[in-house]
């Protein structure tokens, strides 16, 4: 098939490039020039296990071309994505600017028939808002259909070529056909396309979103009770998991969700409920308690050291808001190590993928260490941020030799604290006596 992806961030690369690993032809379509001409040479702008590789063979096969010229690409495809972003507005609502600004020049470029699917995470009605923009600049006929993206990072690729379900909103049999044909070789194992209404298809993001949210709210809120009453929140939630209506995903304690998902979809979908007169409690409990994990993990650092941490180094393990993605949108490193910068503390940073990342939030407020063991030069105490594979064995008489003091700050629960214990650190946890 013929096929263009506008915008080529994380959900657009990773659509267009999976769509042309299967045969189709794609073009994906930016106006930043610099980066376009990175992306033909092959070097991407973002850590993704797996994406670079695929981006070089289909370039090289010529089944993946990357372009400005929006009109060329629309004119040549039969599909057209819509992949650009929604960023969060001041008042938690999808800013729509984008989309709007795309619909509008497809409808100029429009040729022919085209299903124009809405890729972007975008709240309820925005396909009738597309349709509305498209229709007043074309007489050519086109469905818009919603056709959420449910990529996880770190594991996007392996998501799209294998995914769970592919959810497709329509309201029309040639477009759901199209669709259909679109998806199947992606769904072999039998796995299902899923046909809805496109305004069911443009909650199904948010509600699972939502939902994996409110999980992981759920498993520290009963982790910070743990802790108050003398349980093990680790013990409990193996507990919990082995109950098959719970299940073991998204009950990890810790230091709460970030990236560029869950805190905006939640947010978003808050918004959404606002504006149609709907109370959403559990929604908003589960963003405050995200809010509050971060500050309860500074708040068992500042108890440490009697509430005076000036001048005091911490060695921090893990930048990026979780392991295999250098993104740090929302990830509680920057609310916990500005916290620190603020009440005088240093930094010395190491992470896997996120230094240059790191270096856009923090500039030279810290310092940033060439590997994991460095960041412990003369440093007071190690904070565990992210729970990359190689933080989970260090080597501990290492650890202990270099820091000025052996305390460990574990806000992943990543570490066996008997052990620890028992080998003479001084261990915190989350959710642990």
């Amino acid at each position: 098939m013929k096929i263009c992806v506008i915008g080529t961030g994380y959900v657009g690369l990773v659509v267009g490039t999976c769509l042309s690993e299967m045969g189709n032809d794609v073009i994906c379509v930016d106006n930043n020039e610099e980066k376009l001409e990175k992306l033909k040479q092959g070097i991407i702008p973002i850590y993704e296990p797996g994406l670079e590789e695929l981006i070089k063979t289909n370039v090289k096969e010529n089944r993946l071309k990357f372009s400005s010229d929006l009109k060329d690409a629309v004119q040549k495809s039969l599909i057209c994505y819509i992949a650009v972003g929604t960023p969060q507005g001041e008042d938690g609502s999808a800013d729509l600017h984008y989309v709007c600004q795309v619909a509008e020049s497809i409808g100029e470029a429009m040729n022919d028939y085209k299903v124009i699917v809405d890729k972007s995470t975008v709240p309820v009605g925005t396909a009738e808002k597309v349709t509305a923009i498209i229709k007043s600049k074309t007489n050519h006929n086109f469905d818009v259909v919603s056709n959420p993206e449910f990529l996880k990072q770190g594991a996007a690729v392996d998501d799209f070529l294998k995914p769970d379900r592919v959810v497709v909103g329509s309201d029309s049999h040639k477009a759901t056909e199209i669709m259909q044909e679109l998806y199947a070789p992606f769904v072999r194992t039998g796995n299902p396309v899923i046909i809805m209404d496109v305004k069911s298809a443009e909650m199904t993001k948010y509600a699972s979103n939502a939902f994996l949210a409110v999980k992981i709210s759920y498993a520290n809120e009963i982790a910070n009770i743990c802790e108050k009453v003398g349980a093990d929140a680790e013990m409990v939630r193996i507990g919990m998991c082995s109950d098959k209506r719970i299940g073991s995903q998204f009950l990890f304690p810790g230091l709460g969700y970030g990236g560029s998902c869950f805190p905006k979809d939640v947010k978003a979908l808050l918004n959404t409920a606002k504006e149609n007169n709907c109370d959403t409690q559990m929604l908003s409990a589960a963003d405050n308690i995200n809010k509050l994990q971060r500050k309860l993990f500074v708040d068992k650092i500042l108890k440490h050291y009697n509430n005076d941490v000036n001048g005091k180094t911490f060695a921090v393990w893990g930048l990026a808001f979780k392991p295999k993605t250098d993104d740090m949108r929302e990830a509680p490193s920057i609310t916990i190590i500005n916290a620190l910068l603020e009440l005088g503390a240093k930094i010395q940073a190491y992470d896997p993928k996120a230094m240059d990342s790191a270096k856009f939030h923090f500039a030279d407020r810290i310092t940033y260490a060439k590997s994991s063991y460095e960041t412990l030069n003369n440093a007071d105490a190690l904070l565990l941020l992210t729970e990359w594979n190689e933080f989970r064995k260090p080597d501990f008489d290492l650890i202990k030799e270099k820091l000025k003091s052996p305390v460990i700050f574990d806000g992943r629960n990543q570490y066996n604290s008997k052990l620890l214990r028992e080998s003479g650190f001084t261990y915190y946890g989350i959710g642990k006596k």
